[in-house]
């Protein structure tokens, strides 16, 4: 069966409100088997959002629709519909009892008249409870097709979806999808996919496809499986031989694992405290460490030191280093990283030093130089970069690569 997704809103259209319910909806119908293969978003009028919903209900089975159900003028998804399916609007009792209720526990006790518009509902509609709100969903269907219209703010709608419309869809759905993601770092998109391309072209079921982020490949592994069919069977050979082919730039098969959390589990196993020592991130390393529930286990504290004082101070760089190959420097990111390690009485350190920009860069040293090194037992790994886009990329791309650059260092270390 087909899906597709249609959000209402003019705030969309005008990039004032991000459309997370779109991403949200997606997953949740490809977990069910339903395939979407459009999304369409529509301001706050009703010719527009007649044309979307009729063109919707040609060509796809299910149209789950956001937005719009609200009580003002400008919520026209439940009439639309409701006109376009030639159903009329009765009142229903049981909807407009959980208004009065609503209200009755809320601090505004007044009812505004234009709230009874939302226990209007198309006649044989299946009415959805809304908890968190005073707009119920609602369900329609008329020729086989199906109609699920949802209100728009994500804490009424991720609710209502999950525990009423997922239920009710995933029970007449004869296939279901799975996925399996394997995360890369190290590795850029196009050379992750030269090296799986024959895999690709061969794909029929599952199906393979790369993402990009920053520093990081995703690979999407994807099958759809009826009945009591097993989809590990499908997609674990192809996890063993994407892990066979990538070696240690796969860091997790986990699709919630991060690669921050990756590395603050390997800490974790191995016994191994870290610290960090960041000039041109400015504690963005740490704070990607910090955000790891647990991660107090490991990280004890950080070193900013942005300034050569503080260098020299903090990590006891030497002053003649500084003044022979400066602060962004191969030599500099070593002493950082070892100095790091000796201040805090740590097992290992990640250093960071660079030229973030947008000024500061010269024919020598341009923006985007950044020297990342790693301290443990008693031997420093210094990498260079020359990272390309604006202050906040080039910032972001070095902490990406010192997580991955610790993770490296434990598995060569300690993973034999």
């Amino acid at each position: 069966m087909t899906a597709e997704l249609i959000s209402v809103g003019t705030e969309i259209l005008l990039g004032k409100i991000v459309n997370t319910n779109a991403r949200f909806l997606a997953e949740r119908c490809a977990e069910m088997g339903l395939c979407v293969y459009h999304q369409t978003v529509v301001g706050d009028n009703e010719e527009r959002l007649a044309e979307a919903f009729r063109t919707a209900l040609d060509r796809s089975d299910v149209v789950i629709l956001t937005g719009g159900l609200g009580p003002t003028e400008d919520d026209l998804t439940r009439e639309t519909c409701a006109k376009v399916l030639e159903l009329p609007l009765e009142e229903d009792p049981h909807t407009r009892e959980r208004i009065e209720e609503y209200f009755k526990n809320s601090t505004f006790k007044e009812i505004p008249d234009s709230n009874w518009r939302q226990a209007m509902v198309p006649r044989g509609a299946r009415v959805l409870d809304n908890d968190n709100g005073t707009a119920p969903g609602l369900i329609l269907e008329k020729d086989g097709k199906t109609a699920v219209l949802l209100p728009g703010p994500p804490g009424e709608l991720y609710p209502m979806f999950t525990e009423q419309v997922y239920p009710y869809l995933s029970g007449s759905q004869p296939a279901r999808i799975v996925s399996q993601m394997v995360k890369l770092c190290g590795v850029g998109e196009s050379k992750a996919e030269s090296q799986i391309q024959d895999l690709i072209d061969a794909q029929t079921n599952p199906t393979i496809a790369t993402y990009a982020g920053v520093g990081e490949v995703h690979v999407h592994i994807t099958a759809r499986v009826s009945g009591d069919e097993d989809a590990d069977k499908l997609i674990k050979p192809l996890v063993k031989e994407i892990k066979k082919r990538f070696g240690t730039a796969v860091y997790t098969t986990r699709e919630e694992e991060t690669l921050e959390m990756a590395v603050v589990r390997l800490l974790k196993k191995y016994e191994l405290t870290v610290t960090t020592a960041e000039s041109c991130t400015g504690g963005l390393l740490a704070g990607r460490i910090v955000n790891v529930p647990g991660a107090s286990e490991v990280f004890q504290q950080g070193f900013v030191t942005y300034s050569n004082k503080a260098k020299r101070k903090l990590l006891d760089v030497n002053k003649a280093t500084l003044k022979k190959y400066g602060a962004v420097s191969k030599e500099t990111a070593k002493e950082m990283a070892t100095g790091g390690v000796f201040a805090a009485d740590a097992d290992t350190c990640v250093a960071i030093t660079g030229l973030a920009g947008p000024d500061g860069g010269t024919e020598e040293k341009p923006v985007g130089l950044v020297y990342i090194a790693c301290y443990m037992n008693d031997h420093v790994t210094v990498e260079k970069y020359q990272f390309k886009g604006d202050r906040a990329k080039i910032r972001e791309q070095s902490v990406v690569r010192g997580l991955d650059l610790l993770r490296r260092c434990i598995l060569e270390n300690y993973a034999k």
